[in-house]
């Protein structure tokens, strides 16, 4: 039976406890894009490795629990807390990503989240 966006997008938040970037970049197409709404966008599977990898770096653990989620075609709303322990400090992110979908592959993540909590937790 083929999953749904939905079972999809839940799948590839519970894989991000792994903080493993290859795992979560095999999750998009490969002109697939990362938009962390507060900076630039990130194109391409390739590059959305390498920025995931960057920017976990200093991550030691990751739980993200989904608040709601909503499915409507190819789109898929997730309101989540990214709960994240760092060796710079830890962070409770309340954020909304929106994911495009292309046959089961994620073509366009846009995530909204307040910068200022992360890093003021950072500091």
């Amino acid at each position: 039976m083929t999953q749904t966006n939905a079972e999809i997008v839940r799948e590839f938040i519970e894989a991000w406890g792994t903080l493993d970037a290859d795992k979560l970049a095999d999750y998009f197409t490969a002109d697939g894009c990362y938009f962390n709404i507060p900076t630039q966008p990130v194109k391409g599977r390739d590059a959305v490795r390498e920025f995931i990898r960057g920017f976990t770096a200093t991550w030691t653990a990751t739980e993200w629990e989904i608040v709601n989620i909503a499915e409507a075609g190819d789109v898929v709303f997730c309101e989540r807390v990214d709960r994240t322990k760092t060796t710079q400090g830890d962070v409770d992110l309340p954020c909304n990503g929106v994911f495009e979908m292309e046959n089961g592959k994620i073509k366009e993540w846009r995530d909204y989240f307040d910068l200022g909590t992360f890093m003021n937790a950072m500091s």
